[in-house]
């Protein structure tokens, strides 16, 4: 009996042992917005802001027009437009304030811009292909081969047209068709964490349902992601781990899909009036 228990309790005692160092694991890749407080052009625009994404998450933020949603994901991305007074971010136990974009991006970060640049000149695959092999490490070739057969199953996902590799770079783009590059381009570097910023927006429903599936493909464990949007159909498709309701600067609100019902039926006004209970 003494043996059976001692076997049972060393047992317990691993599986624990491994659960925490799992759990520390998953902390120290973690991404941590840490009360950050934003700014642009002097005016504060999130204040007290906080967020931790653990590897595999995804969260949504939802808020009005102007809250500062999309100010968030290019002050992350290193944008110097704006100005980060105080807090800190923190992407895999390192602080990624004040590095450069092309920095922040080799540490396994991309942002999907919620309005695609235009460059004439510079075709897609030669863009993806340059994005792509500058997350390689210094020195390592990149096989041609096999990255245009990489690109070409990709853009079969995304439903693009191959002709595309060798337009320039959004130029004379619909704007689904810039929003399904840009999911292109996140698939192609495989980021660790991502920001999609209002990517739904120009798609159509069959489009939506295209870049939704692929971005759902990601969803291996390891990729994580902030999804900014208005509409409620796109986490219908991309269904969130957390939804964030933003407001006055910080998240106000924090649950799963059920906070998306709840704005349909009682709009914004519903968290000023639970906040005042």
């Amino acid at each position: 009996m003494k043996i059976a228990y001692f076997l049972c309790y060393t047992i317990k005692m691993v599986v624990f042992k491994f659960s925490m160092i799992n759990h520390w694991e998953r902390s120290m890749c973690a991404f941590e917005i840490k009360n950050l407080k934003l700014s642009v052009n002097d005016n504060v625009i999130l204040d007290g802001f906080s967020l931790k994404i653990l590897p595999g998450e995804v969260h949504a933020f939802i808020g009005k027009n102007g809250i500062g949603k999309s100010s968030l994901a290019k002050a992350i991305a290193g944008h110097p437009a704006y100005k980060i007074q105080g807090g800190d971010i923190v992407l895999n136990g390192e602080r990624i304030l004040g590095q450069s974009p092309d920095e922040i991006a080799r540490k396994g970060f991309f942002l999907a811009f919620q309005s695609p640049i235009e460059l004439p000149g510079v075709s897609l695959a030669n863009f993806i292909r340059a994005a792509v092999q500058a997350r390689l490490p210094r020195g390592t070739p990149l096989n041609g081969v096999d990255f245009y057969k990489n690109l070409y199953a990709k853009m079969e996902a995304l439903q693009i047209d191959k002709s595309f590799t060798s337009r320039p770079l959004n130029d004379g783009f619909s704007g689904g068709e810039k929003k399904r590059c840009e999911v292109l381009q996140m698939m192609m570097v495989e980021p660790k964490y991502a920001i999609l910023d209002e990517t739904d927006s120009g798609l159509d429903i069959d489009a939506l349902k295209i870049v939704s599936n692929a971005v759902n493909a990601m969803r291996d464990g390891t990729f994580s992601a902030i999804i900014i949007t208005h509409h409620n159909k796109l986490l219908e498709y991309i269904k969130p781990d957390f939804v964030h309701i933003i407001s006055d600067g910080k998240i106000a609100m924090s649950g799963g899909l059920e906070l998306i019902d709840r704005l349909e039926k009682f709009g914004y006004g519903f968290i000023h009036d639970e906040h005042t209970l």
